[in-house]
């Protein structure tokens, strides 16, 4: 299956480097380039795309407005948007988590961990760049949303304790593998627990899960090993 993704950045540059790199992969196809976030949000809706690449700081509207209102259109529900950010401690990229936004990628990311990204992201597997995942979820969680919390406690009492294990290992940043073998389960029952979380949760997605297990206190800052 091909995947379709539009890459949305205000430098030319930039953005044609991640379009050729991209187009060059056979099971990857750059159906749009967006300049700002308002161009981004009109390439999304008319192509459909698979995966976004998002820059955080574009002319017009910004990629963290653009991100809410693609995830916000009920037209787009299979649309994930990779944000892109120059600074690993970028004071506004955690609200891209609350926006919708599926991962986190520095623009100065190695060629095959873009390409790796997009496909992950594309699956709805993980969150991304893991150096930075946990400096971002931190930040995140030290200002959690007032709106959400009280819903999501109440969503928490419909899961099983090993519901609840996965996602403290998904908080983590743990991916489908690692999880496994932390509990000692197949990959497929790994699955099972995060198709029920997200079912259960109403979460569009893994980064959604994170954010409701931050908010919830299921998972705190610092209870990872540095």
């Amino acid at each position: 299956m091909t995947i379709r993704v539009v890459v949305a950045d205000d430098q030319v540059l930039v953005r044609s480097g991640f379009t050729m790199l991209l187009d060059g992969e056979p099971d990857i196809d750059v159906v749009g380039e967006a300049g700002d976030g308002a161009e981004a949000v009109s390439i999304a809706a008319n192509t459909g795309p698979d995966v976004i690449l998002m820059d955080v700081r574009m002319p017009v509207m910004d990629g963290l407005e653009a991100t809410r209102r693609i995830t916000d259109n009920e037209t787009l529900t299979t649309v994930r948007v990779i944000i892109l950010t120059t600074f690993d401690l970028d004071e506004v990229v955690h609200e891209a988590l609350r926006a919708g936004a599926s991962g986190f990628l520095l623009k100065d990311t190695l060629p095959a961990e873009l390409i790796h990204a997009v496909r992950v992201v594309a699956a709805g597997e993980a969150l991304i760049a893991p150096k930075i995942t946990r400096r971002l979820i931190e930040e995140f969680a030290r200002s959690p949303g007032p709106d959400t919390s009280a819903q999501a406690a109440l969503m928490l009492s419909r899961l099983t304790t090993r519901e609840r294990e996965v996602l403290e290992s998904i908080a983590r940043g743990g991916s489908n593998a690692e999880i496994a073998l932390e509990l000692y389960v197949s990959h497929a029952t790994v699955k099972t627990h995060v198709s029920r979380l997200l079912m259960k949760l109403e979460a569009r997605d893994r980064a959604q899960l994170v954010m409701i297990a931050y908010e919830t206190g299921v998972a705190v800052p610092g209870d990872r090993d540095q």
